[in-house]
């Protein structure tokens, strides 16, 4: 006999009491037997991630307790009249499910007489997850550390300026020295004057001096300071750093720009075109030449987005949580690249059709075209992963080693360097394995031996002369 599963049940009923008194939610609900598939009202009490259901409100000890730890709560429809029996309408109103997320457990049906207390109900049970609370944590962990190198930035500068204004007070009091000195020269040196004559012209000048040098060398002093730090390598660096990243909004802005006229000026009036009573091309021609393109197109105006938010807190420039965003989804660039050479091959066929032919030079025609063609749109998004990558080596070039970037740019460029050595492979594979089965349809009879996926395209010549490399080498594995 399979043994019970044990528990800490006198700590089960100390929480018990506590979802009670300061539990995030509780009230009745009405809770549908697995057994029976009757309905019995039970006082319920929200505790963390864990829901106690009593026999009523005054009960001491819980009947049951469901952990919700990776639980989902949904609403559900009220089912017919017929399902329930003779139960009041109200009653059937506000049901909702909580989702277990196994096979091995049924589901936890509930209802509720009023929809706002139904709603307060799945809200409580989908926020009650230490895993949520988990990733908050670690989001507040990377803003904290963020602020405490900005607050150790900032205190470094505060001491550079603080011993500046140390100085500044030394020059001060060495100037206030020298001008009492020369004042108590001056006074011996006056005749005597009476009280009720003027001041002397030459005391007046000699203020007008000393205020003039006070401020001379305030000024030197600061001037020094910012001359200084803009002829220093870290002024420097991040010039260039900050050039760095306005080119790549630039770079963004036309990529974005390319991609829209290539989805607004060919995607879609083929996509149109092929719609008609008489079409030029297919719909499978059509998703065969552009593919995912107006997804990139999409993908890449949320990032162009991005980046000009950025560049609107200049000169405060992160960037590495949008790559963070942009890598996981830069998977769809596999699709396009992978069949990137079959995409214009189906664009060369379709151009054998004189009205298609016709209607491209049209679309073609277009002034935002400028006057290139469609395959020249087609090639755009075969080098952005490559561009990306040398964006980010340069940047990387320019951003200190204590920068509190430097680490998720290096992950971004990490990433996307593997993306594109494996997008390279894949590239290589599928044109290794077209240009086989190119082989194996110009032979009259087949050739088993070129529909094997292992074989190795090495060169194309005259059919006689392959035909003869086939017998002398069908047992190597190469052709």
């Amino acid at each position: 006999m399979q043994k019970s599963v044990r528990y800490n049940e006198g700590h089960a009923l100390y929480l018990s009491v506590a979802a009670r008194k300061d539990g995030s939610k509780r009230g009745y609900l009405s809770k549908k037997s697995t057994e029976n598939s009757r309905w019995t009202e039970k006082y319920f009490a929200l505790y963390q991630n864990l829901l106690f259901y009593f026999e009523n409100e005054q009960s001491a000890r819980p009947s049951g307790i469901y952990l919700m730890e990776g639980c989902t709560c949904e609403r559900t429809p009220a089912p017919k009249v017929s399902a329930v029996g003779k139960e009041p309408m109200e009653k059937q109103q506000h049901y909702f499910l909580v989702l277990f997320g196994h096979d091995g457990q049924k589901p936890l049906e509930l209802r509720s007489e009023e929809e706002l207390d139904c709603n307060d109900w799945v809200e409580c049970i989908q926020q009650a997850s230490y895993s949520d609370i988990i990733i908050e944590r670690e989001i507040l962990m990377q803003k904290y550390i963020h602020l405490v190198q900005i607050l150790e930035t900032e205190k470094i500068a505060a001491n550079q300026l603080r011993t500046q204004l140390e100085d500044q007070d030394t020059e001060i009091e060495r100037l206030k020295s020298e001008i009492i000195m020369l004042n108590k020269t001056k006074e011996k040196m006056l005749p005597y004057q009476n009280n009720h004559e003027e001041e002397d012209p030459d005391i007046k000048k000699i203020k007008k001096v000393q205020s003039f040098l006070r401020g001379w060398l305030c000024r030197r002093k600061w001037k020094i300071i910012v001359q200084d730090y803009i002829c220093s390598p870290h002024a420097e660096s991040m010039r260039k750093r900050n050039q760095i990243v306005f080119n790549m909004v630039e770079a963004e802005t036309e990529y974005v720009h390319q991609l829209s006229i290539l989805v607004n000026c060919f995607l879609r009036p083929l996509r149109m075109a092929a719609s008609s009573k008489k079409p030029p091309i297919s719909h499978d021609d059509v998703s065969s030449i552009f593919l995912n393109s107006e997804t990139i197109m999409f993908l890449h105006e949320i990032f162009h987005q991005g980046l000009k938010a950025r560049i609107a807190n200049w000169p405060t420039l992160v960037l590495a949580d949008l790559f963070d965003i942009l890598l996981p989804m830069l998977n769809i660039y596999q699709e396009f690249v992978r069949n990137h050479q079959y995409s214009l091959q189906v664009l060369a066929n379709c151009k054998q059709n004189r009205d298609f032919d016709k209607l491209l030079k049209q679309y073609e025609s277009n002034a935002a075209c400028e006057a290139r063609m469609l395959e020249t749109f087609l090639t755009y998004p075969m080098f952005q992963i490559p561009r990306y990558i040398i964006t980010l080596h340069e940047l990387l070039a320019h951003t200190p080693h204590e920068h509190v970037e430097r680490k998720s740019l290096e992950f971004a460029k990490s990433k996307l360097e593997e993306l594109s050595k494996m997008m390279h492979d894949e590239v290589s594979d599928t044109e290794n394995i077209r240009k086989n089965l190119a082989i194996e349809r110009m032979i009259v009879e087949g050739c088993d031996i070129l529909l094997d996926t292992s074989q190795t395209f090495v060169r194309q010549g005259k059919l006689k002369f392959l035909l003869a490399i086939l017998d002398r080498k069908s047992h190597t594995g190469s052709v």
